[in-house]
């Protein structure tokens, strides 16, 4: 079942890779006390995850603070550091923190997984994009396209903020 509006988003630890060195993130914390959007894409260098989805929070960074979102996160399941990279090939710097969900388990726990068996990519988290105020939901956007970010990239998200 997919996580709903007015829910908790569920405890879990993600990774990150801080200076070189693997970092848990609990999202007990991770959500605790602000606002974040949390947007999850099907993998690490894939073309519209690369070419549009990311690029879109980046670019849209201080706009997305000045509607009052404090953090924006990157899920995918890829090891952390793979995400690491993608980070620095991507530029986010402090404007999107890469998180590893590896095995899939977070984005099982969000009713979010994709599964890409057929073609060859495993269990992966579909194109979404959530926004959690103080540890709670406020908006769960899917794709229908999974090509696509109509729903998810940061434009739409600025629209509902």
């Amino acid at each position: 079942m997919t996580i709903s509006v007015g829910e908790k988003m569920p405890s879990g630890t993600l990774m990150t890779l801080g200076e070189g060195a693997p970092e848990p993130v609990a999202t007990d914390e991770f959500f605790s006390g602000r606002k974040v959007v949390l947007f999850g894409l099907p993998g690490a260098f894939t073309p519209t995850c690369s070419a549009q989805h990311v690029p879109s929070y980046v670019e849209n960074h201080t706009a997305l603070a000045a509607k009052g979102v404090d953090a924006v996160g990157c899920m995918s399941v890829n090891d952390l550091f793979v995400m690491g990279a993608w980070g620095k090939d991507q530029q986010v710097g402090n404007k999107v923190t890469m998180l590893a969900d590896g095995s899939a388990m977070y984005t099982k726990a969000l009713g979010l997984e994709l599964d890409l068996t057929e073609r060859g990519m495993g269990v992966r988290c579909t194109r979404f994009a959530i926004v959690v105020d103080d540890g709670t939901v406020s908006a769960v956007h899917v794709e229908d396209n999974p090509g696509g970010i109509e729903k998810t990239g940061a434009l739409a998200i600025l629209d509902i903020l």
